[in-house]
């Protein structure tokens, strides 16, 4: 399965999502979202699920049974947009609150023995050098901690240029 996230809206999304096919779950912003509280009831009340209970409470189990991961982000100072930050903290469930070396660093352990691939699309008007590289690196960062390789990553000045072969 592939799991699609993204922060579109309208015939931008409509288009992406129309490219996919029916073995993909899309996780796309409807405006119900929560942000996560930081609790760590995912990792002590609930393993491996949110408490918030609402349609983005099982993100680390799905990331779980997915052999693929696309995101589809606008870069936003070298990051994440606030809606994809948001879907990645209710992930955290996917890994262990413990930690375990890999790759010379402290990371979480992972809860999960299938790793998946990172597929990553950033956009966003006259991207500096800078942004581009910090958003890299945070993508490579957080592959690391989940235990997944990063497959692509490439950036856009529109998302009119987004093409996604599944």
């Amino acid at each position: 399965m592939i799991v699609l996230i993204h922060d579109l809206q309208g015939d931008q999304a409509e288009r992406l999502v129309a490219g996919y096919g029916k073995d993909t779950v899309v996780v796309s912003d409807d405006g119900s979202i929560k942000h996560c509280l930081g609790c760590f009831g995912c990792w002590t009340k609930e393993p491996g699920a949110c408490i918030i209970k609402d349609k983005y409470s099982s993100m680390g189990s799905l990331l779980g049974a997915c052999r693929e991961l696309h995101i589809v982000s606008e870069c936003v100072y070298g990051g994440f947009s606030p809606f994809i930050k948001n879907v990645l903290d209710r992930s955290i469930s996917y890994v262990h609150p413990d930690f375990r070396m890999r790759e010379g660093k402290t990371h979480h352990r992972l809860r999960y023995d299938r790793p998946f691939q990172i597929y990553a699309w950033f956009y966003g008007e006259a991207l500096t050098g800078n942004e581009q590289k910090t958003a890299r690196e945070l993508l490579v960062a957080n592959s690391i901690n989940m235990g997944c390789p990063v497959a692509e990553v490439h950036f856009l000045e529109d998302v009119a240029g987004l093409e996604v072969t599944v």
